[in-house]
């Protein structure tokens, strides 16, 4: 399967995480499955914007964001999966124009916060590439605009648009939490229909909301299976990638998201829209 893996920036500071997901990652890769790794910064980032007294939007705390994402995150992810046996390596949007972005729009004016954007399409020559060569792509939340300048993307849009736009058979979101949580239970599947009640109730906040959005686009653009997953779970991930080649729900840990239709693999009902 073709997969994007997205690590939340919370896991990234907790080194046994890092090195038992690095360890599935690298275990997917070698069964044959051709992922793109993609990640934020989480509270590093924000802990980095305090020291240096930066504000959120403008050219110096995007130069941080790629200090942080690019640099250190990036290769220290990168280096734990080469570790566990799957040679990785990071690439940045710079990097070949790898992910493109454009100025997110507020309020109908473009750019108006700065640097922020949205992905807009991504250099599949190069990732193809890399694949065929054994290499795994780790990729951070950054894309490269026409102007010629870095945008920051929301880490969860980036992984959707990227999943959509590779034609990917499943999107996997590892949080710092057991999945999507109705009274401190974790739901084991959402459709698509009940994210915006899941979200006008209150029963989801926070980041979760930013993941369902997302994973409604995915599965809207024919991304045929998005799975929520902790990354602290016991083989979570190789568990949820198992799923991912079945239909039922109950076989994984986490949350999966359907389609409207109640169901995985939906490109169909979509395309039909």
């Amino acid at each position: 399967m073709k997969m994007v893996i997205k690590f939340a920036g919370a896991l990234l500071e907790d080194a046994a995480a890092v090195k038992s997901l690095a360890e599935q990652v690298a275990s997917l890769a070698k069964q044959g499955h051709e992922i793109l790794v993609v990640h934020g910064g989480g509270r590093v980032f924000t802990a980095t914007l305090k020291r240096l007294g930066l504000r959120v939007t403008d050219r110096a705390t995007r130069d941080a964001a790629v200090m942080v994402f690019a640099g250190l995150l990036n290769k220290q992810l990168a280096a734990a999966i080469s570790a566990a046996g799957q040679p990785a390596v990071g690439i940045s949007a710079a990097d070949a124009a790898c992910f493109r972005a454009e100025p997110l729009v507020q309020n109908d004016v473009e750019g108006n916060l700065g640097y922020v954007g949205y992905l807009t399409g991504v250099n599949r020559e190069v990732l193809d590439s890399l694949w065929r060569e054994g290499l795994l792509p780790v990729a951070p939340c950054l894309g490269l605009a026409p102007d010629g300048e870095l945008y920051n993307i929301n880490a969860d849009h980036m992984a959707a648009a990227a999943a959509e736009y590779l034609g990917a058979d499943l999107l996997i979101y590892l949080t710092d939490v057991a999945g999507v949580l109705d009274n401190g239970k974790t739901l084991s599947s959402v459709s698509s229909k009940e994210v915006g009640r899941l979200i006008e109730s209150g029963v989801v906040s926070g980041g979760m909301v930013l993941k369902l959005e997302a994973a409604k686009r995915a599965l809207g653009g024919g991304v045929n299976g998005v799975h929520i997953v902790g990354g602290s779970e016991p083989d979570g991930l190789v568990r949820a990638a198992g799923a991912g080649r079945s239909t039922g729900a109950a076989e994984a840990p986490g949350t999966r998201v359907l389609g409207e239709s109640g169901s995985v693999g939906i490109s169909a009902a979509y395309s039909a829209a």
